[in-house]
C-alpha cells in the first residue's frame, strides 16, 4: 500500500504525557507505528551519514573513542546555545523526515501512529491526516519528570520551559487523548480512537484529502 493510501495519526504530547504508553498500546492491537525519536537514534549511529555531517558540522569532540555520538555532550551544547540548537536540527530533521516518508511508504495497512514527541518545534513533516495530543496537566508533568530521572522540581520546571507549551500543543490537535487517569482507562480511550481512526481511514480512501499541520 502506497503512503498516499495511508492515513497518518500523528501522536505528539509533551514531556511525561505517556505517549509511549499510548504507541505501544495501539502497536498491540496491530496498528503500525514509527517513533521518530527512535529514527532520531538510528540515524546518527556509526556509519550512518548523519553522524558524519555532525562530526564536520561540530568537530570530533562530540564523537566518543568507541566513534559513537557523545549524547550528553551534544545535549549541554545544544541547552546553552540556540544556534547550536538550529544546526543540529538542520542536519537531524531532513534526515528523520526522509526516513519516516520512506517507512510510511512501506506501510501495508490503511492507517499508522506516526509519533512526533516535538510536533510544534519540527517544520518539516510527512504528510499528516490527524493529530492526537496525549494530554496531562503540567503539574503532573513534572512529577512523573522528578520520579523518572530523579531530578528537581527546578531541573523538571526548566525541561518543560524549554518544550513547546501545553495550550500551543492542544491547539493543533484534531483528538486529545487525557492520560491522567488509570491504565483502564487509558486502554478504552485507545479502543475508540482506533475504531474511530480506522473509520476515518476507510473514508479518506473513498474521498481521498490531505491534511497539513499549521506551521
Amino acid at each position: 500500500m502506497a503512503k498516499s493510501e495511508t492515513f497518518v495519526v500523528v501522536l505528539t504530547g509533551g514531556i511525561a504525557a505517556g505517549k509511549t504508553a499510548v504507541s505501544d498500546l495501539f502497536a498491540q492491537r496491530g496498528v503500525p507505528v514509527i517513533d521518530t525519536d527512535r529514527i532520531a537514534h538510528e540515524i546518527v549511529e556509526p556509519g550512518q551519514p548523519a553522524l558524519k555531517q555532525i562530526a564536520e558540522a561540530f568537530g570530533q569532540e562530540f564523537l566518543g573513542a568507541d566513534g559513537r555520538l557523545d549524547r550528553k555532550k551534544m545535549r549541554n551544547a545544544i541547552f546553552s546555545s540556540p544556534q547550536q540548537k538550529t544546526r543540529l536540527e538542520g542536519i537531524l530533521h531532513p534526515a528523520i523526515v526522509a526516513e519516516a516518508d520512506h517507512r510510511i511508504a512501506q506501510i501495508d495497512a490503511p492507517w499508522c501512529i506516526l509519533v512526533v514527541p516535538l510536533l510544534t518545534e519540527t517544520s518539516l513533516l510527512p504528510r499528516i491526516d490527524r493529530v492526537l495530543v496525549v494530554d496531562v496537566e503540567e503539574s503532573v508533568q513534572i512529577a512523573r519528570v522528578m520520579a523518572r530521572d530523579n531530578i528537581s522540581q527546578q531541573q523538571a520546571q526548566s525541561i518543560l520551559d524549554a518544550q513547546t507549551n501545553r495550550r500551543q500543543r492542544l491547539a493543533l490537535a484534531d483528538d486529545v487523548l487525557d492520560n491522567s487517569g488509570s491504565l483502564e482507562q487509558l486502554k478504552t480511550a485507545v479502543n475508540e480512537l482506533q475504531r474511530k481512526y480506522t473509520i476515518l481511514a476507510n473514508s479518506a480512501k473513498s474521498s481521498p484529502c490531505e491534511r497539513s499541520p499549521s506551521p
